[in-house]
């Protein structure tokens, strides 16, 4: 370990800036879980054709409720804006991946889910299939709280494939330059996370979301920060550093547009 360290101080001026970025990824590896230990969850549902409204009013009327009575943590949930694509989108929060596993099977051995589930399900399932992504907040993510907003926001998730062993160098450009530069450009923060579980990509994926007060809006956003000379100077940095781009090229970067639905505690 003491070879190492002496090694990284002996780099070039012009990698010098790995030493606080190797500094960062230990210090990432030991504080995620003191700046957040909630375990999020982020599940995407597959809708059967013609069934969403059915699946909306099965939450609104009973889910939303009985997660909350098994004390599990409501932020958000969204539809995309896309008409084509009928899933639907909610985030979750436990105090720990331990009470996610006790207080998540509490929940779908409740009766009155049950019930519930049955009944909405007289005409044939309401979904097709279905996603769950456990999370921890990165160690820069702000404070995550559910937020209603007036007027109502759309929202932004957006999920980056770092290339292999660089998950670290593009957290450190997130937490050093990226996160500042999106609040100049009007965008807001509502969490920062990456996958638990290596099968979701903990080792490669960063999930973000985010609120703007339009598509519009988060058009003219991103447009001014791609051109701003301190992202600029940021992303060529990194990258030159790193050898190449942080991120897979080409697709290692997915936008999805969500807005929330009425009973949703984000909006």
């Amino acid at each position: 370990m003491k070879s190492a360290f002496l090694n990284l101080l002996s780099l070039a001026p012009t990698a010098a800036w790995l030493l606080p970025l190797a500094l960062a990824t230990v210090a990432l590896a030991n504080d995620r879980s003191r700046s957040d230990p909630r375990c999020y969850e982020l599940r995407i549902y597959q809708v059967a054709p013609g069934k969403r409204d059915a699946l909306i009013a099965r939450f609104r009327d009973h889910t939303d409720r009985l997660f909350a009575r098994h004390g599990i943590e409501r932020l958000g949930y969204w539809v995309p804006v896309d008409a084509t694509d009928h899933s639907l989108v909610f985030l979750l929060a436990y105090p720990s991946r331990a009470e996610r596993e006790t207080r998540w099977e509490a929940f779908r051995n409740d009766p009155e889910w049950q019930a519930a589930r049955k009944e909405s399900e007289a005409g044939g399932p309401l979904l097709t299939g279905s996603e769950s992504i456990l999370l921890s907040a990165t160690d820069y993510s702000p404070a995550i709280a559910a937020a209603a907003k007036s007027p109502e926001r759309v929202f932004e998730l957006r999920t980056y494939k770092a290339q292999p062993g660089r998950l670290a160098a593009l957290n450190a450009r997130f937490r050093d330059r990226t996160v500042a530069l999106f609040s100049k450009h009007g965008m807001t923060h509502l969490g920062y996370w990456m996958p638990l579980d290596a099968a979701k990509g903990s080792d490669d994926t960063l999930i973000y979301l985010l609120a703007h007060a339009s598509q519009e809006a988060a058009a003219e956003s991103f447009k001014a920060f791609r051109v701003d000379p301190d992202w600029i100077a940021a992303r060529e940095a990194s990258e030159k550093a790193a050898g190449g781009s942080l991120t897979v090229q080409p697709g290692g970067v997915r936008s999805q547009f969500l807005r929330p639905l009425p009973f949703s505690p984000t909006r």
